[in-house]
């Protein structure tokens, strides 16, 4: 028994003896760029792996006498690889050095002058595809930003420093997008122009930009598309949708061409409201861009789009409590009829550029925009005004027990709008002995809109038709009296209009960078001038022109700490757009001028490290003052006009943004806003505009688990104060300055990426072919707060009070997202 134990020991020796006479060994230490220690240092081949410690030493036994690959990964660093062959019982030391990734989850830290200098907020599009957004486009993120305020999440519409939806410029390959004309609330607007497969960078300016851009109030968002360079796909699919596209070029590599095609459903977030319905969208788009080098200083493009928008709802009853605990109230309304909206968008343009030599680059762009919505409803509200059971143990406790006010609403809608719209453009840039740079651009548009609006609503309460408060008209105290006078609707709108615009625009920009001591010192000017010509079907044309002078300075003192100082100013001139043209009661008034907006924007730019990290923190403190203003009523996010100019306003405020990796290898934002506004109307006194969203708090957060970094989160979280509003469209601003409640909401992603260690993976594995594949699971309105975006008033016949009841927006809701990149 002994012997055979001896042998055993004698074989087990001679097994570990040959073992390690066939292994070696790679020991070492990781550095960071600044020679330091790396800890969490992943060291693999094939199965076995190896973790560096606190001082960034490992050791690892590989096989002898044969090629070995050594992979050094870590979640927040790049990855480093390094073949060995050793001999037997050899010992190598090999000290690797790795470097920040440029991108892992999010945005790469801003360190480009360019933009640091100009005040403009680059976004990395990964952050886009990533974070869970309701609206499908990249205006979620923007969403965030400081100095950007929106309270609905279903539309793509967004306020800038006290502006309107209207006063926001969007350039895409640097040809203006338009907006649909009709819509009203978010749930119709379907698909922004924007495809978040497409982009490859995106520049936003909230203020105090330069007078290249075009003639609006507020901001600039600056979009470029991809121009590929090899084969790519790509794939997304959720509850709410999806999208696929596809890229490519030609074997002489002088043709590229992209294309995306996109699917929209919203049932999934409008089924979440209080209101039951039948509701039956279908939104989509195909878009495409092609390009052509005809030769090294010739390049031409061609970017076309086709969306279809139809929206199908028929509303079926609703409840909403209100009210206070001793005393709550319910609003139960049954409806019927349905609404049938359809936007059909086609979109062409094409550009060429020519660069003569190093020195001078020239531009030419033409493009088409037609665009034609119908807004068709005829949907009757019978509502009930009841008391609540409040008695907790009641068999009726929560339910309907009395009906104190009985009514009806009748609205009814038949829109119709066809426009055209057709640019002309020629851009030129030249750099003059490498010190200065000379922009310039003129640029010629038509538009042509052809528009019926045919709109009533008709109240009814306790069985008597409501007369409209601004119109003299008899009493009506029935039943007591007879009423003699005529029945009208409360509100009536109809309206033919067959209108012509045409604009002459120009700009010239001059740019140099020089020194102020040891300091370096950007300088800006230019002026932007612009003509336009209102005429058309029983229309007085007129004409007018506006210049718009606007400057720029940056600083960048010689300091240890790495710094730019900005200020900014000019005139902010947004010449009318037809829906501006067009008051309240659908007739045009062509003599409607220009608002003025004076922009005053004092900026400071830091990139620091802290934590041995990198981060940016940037703020801004503005001012503007605005004259003849438009002013107008904001209902969900359709805006009407009084087309009068009979306002001055201002707003100030600040705003920051602090921006780094708060967890190691991952970007996230914390963005604060501060913003008062205020409009003149007629010398009656300030009272506050329509967007005075007083405060407003962001947080992007991204994150993944250490010891699985497979699984990344996206958080996206925003607190706005409450806008003024609520109050019927028709009502006195003057009267009515309740505010809606604050705005709160968070939105919450999960991902497994199938691909985080893909160069770790042998050749030929299937998961090589995928630059991204990953599956998550979504959460819309985490904590479910409920959020109001307009009041429906209901009137009391026995107390004779009007209730604003909140038109609350989506509840929580769940999403399931698959996304795959070749």
């Amino acid at each position: 028994m002994k012997a055979i134990k001896k042998s055993i020991y004698l074989v087990f020796f001679l097994f570990s003896l040959f073992a390690s006479a066939q292994t070696a060994r790679v020991t070492g230490l990781v550095l960071d760029e600044n020679n330091n220690p790396v800890e969490g240092v992943n060291i693999s081949y094939q199965s076995r792996s190896v973790v560096t410690n606190s001082t960034g030493f490992y050791v690892i036994t590989i096989p002898a006498n044969q090629k070995v690959v050594l992979v050094y990964s870590h979640v927040s660093l790049k990855s480093v690889t390094q073949t060995f062959q050793l001999k037997p019982n050899e010992t190598v030391e090999f000290n690797p050095v790795v470097t920040n990734k440029d991108n892992q989850l999010s945005e790469v830290i801003i360190t480009n002058n360019r933009n640091r200098v100009t005040g403009i907020i680059n976004i990395e599009p990964e952050v886009v595809r990533n974070i869970p957004k309701l609206s499908g486009g990249i205006e979620s993120l923007i969403k965030i930003l400081p100095g950007v305020n929106s309270n609905t999440e279903l539309s793509s519409a967004y306020s800038v420093r006290g502006g309107n939806y209207d006063e926001n410029l969007v350039y895409v390959n640097e040809v203006e997008i338009y907006r649909p004309f009709l819509v009203r609330s978010g749930q119709q607007e379907g698909l922004s122009f924007t495809n978040t497969d497409l982009i490859q960078n995106i520049e936003f300016s909230a203020g105090g930009f330069q007078a290249k851009f075009g003639d609006k109030m507020s901001s600039v968002l600056d979009i470029t598309y991809r121009k590929p360079t090899k084969f790519g796909a790509s794939l997304e699919a959720s509850f709410l949708g999806g999208s696929i596209s596809a890229e490519g070029v030609s074997k002489n590599k002088k043709w590229s061409a992209m294309t995306g095609i996109r699917y929209r459903d919203n049932s999934l977030l409008v089924n979440s409201q209080e209101t039951e319905s039948n509701y039956r969208p279908t939104f989509a788009d195909v878009q495409t861009v092609v390009n052509y080098d005809a030769s090294k200083k010739w390049q031409w493009s061609f970017l076309g789009n086709i969306s279809q928008n139809k929206y199908s709802y028929q509303p079926l009853t609703r409840q909403t409590n209100f009210g206070t605990l001793s005393e709550p109230i319910a609003l139960q309304v049954f409806y019927e009829g349905q609404e049938e909206d359809q936007y059909q968008t086609y979109f062409g343009a094409i550009k060429s550029t020519f660069k003569s030599n190093d020195d001078n680059t020239y531009k030419f762009i033409a493009s088409a925009y037609h665009t034609q919505e119908q807004e068709y409803y005829d949907i009757d509200a019978a509502y009930f005004l009841g008391e609540v059971d409040s008695n907790i143990g009641s068999e009726t406790f929560g339910n309907v027990t009395f009906n104190r006010a009985i009514g009806s609403q009748l609205n009814h809608a038949r829109n119709d709008l066809d426009a055209l719209i057709i640019n002309a453009e020629v851009k030129g840039s030249h750099s003059i002995k490498k010190k200065f740079q000379i922009d310039w651009g003129v640029k010629y548009t038509h538009e042509n809109i052809r528009d019926r609006i045919v709109e009533y609503e008709v109240i009814d309460s306790a069985g008597f038709s409501i007369n409209p408060p601004i119109i003299d008209l008899p009493q009506n105290d029935q039943p007591y009296n007879p009423y003699v006078g005529p029945l009208v609707p409360y509100q009536n709108v109809r309206a033919l209009n067959f209108v012509s615009i045409d604009r002459i625009s120009a700009f010239a920009q001059w740019n140099t960078k020089t020194t102020l001591g040891s300091s370096q010192l950007w300088l800006n000017a230019g002026v932007r001038a612009h003509n336009w010509t209102v005429s058309g079907d029983a229309i007085t044309s007129s004409s007018q022109t506006v210049f718009s002078p606007r400057a720029q300075v940056s600083l960048k003192p010689d300091w240890e700490k790495d710094m730019i100082f900005r200020f900014s100013t000019g005139f902010y001139y947004q010449p009318p757009f037809y829906r501006e043209l067009r008051d309240q009661n659908g007739a045009v008034q062509a003599n409607v001028k220009a608002q003025q907006s004076i922009h005053f924007v004092a900026g400071n730019d830091y990139n620091f490290k802290m934590w041995d990290r990198k981060f940016k923190l940037v703020s801004e403190a503005f001012y503007k003052t605005m004259n003849d203003v438009n002013t107008y009523t904001l209902e969900n996010v359709r805006i009407r006009y009084r087309a009068n100019n009979e306002a001055t306003a201002y707003a100030y405020g600040f705003d920051c943004r602090l921006n780094g990796e708060f967890v190691p290898g991952t970007e996230s934002w914390f963005t604060f806003g501060y913003l008062k506004t205020e409009e003149n109307q007629n010398n009656r006194g300030n009272i506050a505009r329509p967007t005075d969203q007083r405060l407003k708090f962001g947080i992007l957060f991204q994150d993944y688990m250490p010891n699985i970094p497979n699984v990344k989160l996206y958080l996206n979280l925003t607190y706005n104060t409450g806008l003024p509003g609520g109050s019927p469209s028709y009502a006195d601003a003057y009267q009515y300055q309740n505010r809606l409640r604050d705005y709160r909401r968070a939105d919450v992603g999960f991902f497994y990426s199938f691909t985080e260690r893909n160069e770790q993976k042998p050749d030929g594995h299937w998961l090589k072919k995928f630059k991204e594949l990953s599956l998550g699971f979504e959460v819309y309105n985490l904590f479910n707060n409920q959020n109001a975006i307009t009041n429906t008033w209901v009137r009391d016949s026995f107390s004779k009070n009007q209730y604003g009841i909140p038109n609350y927006m989506t509840t929580r809701v769940f999403n399931i997202k698959l996304t795959a990149r070749l």
